[in-house]
């Protein structure tokens, strides 16, 4: 078959190994697949151009990439939320603990590997550091994070055996050569379109499953990776994860049809839309942040408020949307009269919220900001 071939092994189950990339016949780029694909690239570029144009960019990023090392977690059943992220970043306790480690891994993994890939290509060697970050003292620490795996996984419902699953990747020693194939696909060239290939590069990933566990979050983190590393994305701000999480069952059943049947197509056009719609969300999310910094800013001045320090915390507050009179005080060099005073004002324009409701030890959200940002969470 186009795709690979369900191969029955010494124990008796079959195992589907897939053949190298690229697809054979050549994946055929017309009709929908093209107008998708000129649409795609279109919306990408509006997204990457967009961004160069949002105020405080890195923070506006670090707040994304929070929100994609959330949804990325949850499609694999980790219980945490926005507000559990912040409370830990803060040093404040939190009762599901394993369960936001395992987004802060995500995070400092794809920190770790946008940094990476500046200094070096797409390899086995990254995958592999980027999959022990993942897995660092949280769920499947015990399951050689860093490592191919060295024995047969299944993906399939709670209770699934080998015999039953609904899907079984190759076994150890196929999966490590065909992660083989895959980095020299990656590095000799094509003569698809990046998107195509990128499309591609994530089913061939998800579909050799080389992990014992994180091959999930892995392979979406794959996507922004590849697209950064090709310079489609000057900022890394294309997360598929929310796109992925909304079409949670389409998006396993695509794959699957491409193992069970060769259409690589009907996948490459999931794959596109998510793109669109992904780029479109996230160019909408910019305008609307820009938007707002500038209602506040002119909300300020009606009140009479807009002193410089006003206008330095509203920029603050893109990088610290959760934060305490002590935090401003400290940032801008107050006394915690002077903090609390600005803060009571923003508090009054609504621009703050209180979020603790206590009298002691109060915590400030920058919540309109987060509501964008937040949305699907």
């Amino acid at each position: 078959m186009r795709s690979g071939q369900q191969i029955t092994q010494p124990t008796g189950y079959k195992a589907f190994i897939p053949n190298p990339l690229p697809p054979d016949p050549p994946i055929r780029l017309e009709g929908e697949i093209q107008h998708l694909l000129t649409k795609a690239n279109m919306a990408i570029g509006k997204m990457d151009t967009m961004g160069y144009l949002a105020p405080n960019l890195d923070h506006i990023i670090a707040m994304y990439i929070r929100k994609e090392a959330l949804l990325s977690s949850q499609i694999e059943g980790t219980q945490a939320s926005l507000e559990n992220i912040f409370e830990y970043e803060n040093q404040i306790p939190v009762k599901n603990i394993n369960d936001v480690k395992e987004v802060v891994n995500y995070i400092k993994a794809l920190n770790h590997g946008m940094k990476r890939l500046k200094e070096f290509p797409m390899s086995i060697r990254l995958l592999k550091e980027i999959h022990e970050i993942l897995l660092e003292d949280a769920r499947g620490k015990e399951k050689t994070p860093g490592d191919f795996r060295k024995s047969q996984n299944w993906i399939g419902s709670p209770g699934s055996t080998l015999a039953t699953a609904s899907f079984v990747p190759p076994p150890p020693k196929e999966a490590v050569d065909a992660m083989g194939e895959l980095e020299l696909y990656l590095h000799k060239g094509s003569e698809l379109p990046l998107l195509i290939d990128c499309a591609l590069m994530h089913y061939q990933f998800e579909t050799i499953h080389p992990f014992l566990d994180g091959n999930g979050r892995l392979g979406r983190l794959l996507i922004t990776f590849y697209l950064y590393w090709k310079g489609a994305l000057q900022h890394p701000l294309l997360y598929l994860s929310y796109y992925l999480k909304l079409h949670r069952q389409e998006y396993y059943d695509r794959l699957n049809l491409v193992r069970e049947r060769g259409d690589f197509e009907q996948w490459i056009i999931f794959f596109l839309k998510g793109i669109i719609w992904t780029s479109e969300s996230a160019l909408q999310t910019i305008k609307n942040i820009l938007q707002l910094q500038e209602n506040h800013k002119n909300r300020l001045i009606s009140k009479k408020l807009s002193t410089p320090y006003a206008i330095a915390l509203l920029d603050y507050l893109f990088e610290r949307p959760h934060l305490t009179i002590n935090d401003i005080a400290d940032r801008f060099k107050l006394s915690y009269q002077g903090a609390k005073a600005l803060v009571d004002q923003f508090v009054k324009t609504e621009i703050l919220k209180e979020i603790t409701g206590k009298r002691r030890d109060k915590r400030y959200s920058y919540w309109e900001y987060l509501a964008f940002l937040a949305e699907g969470t």
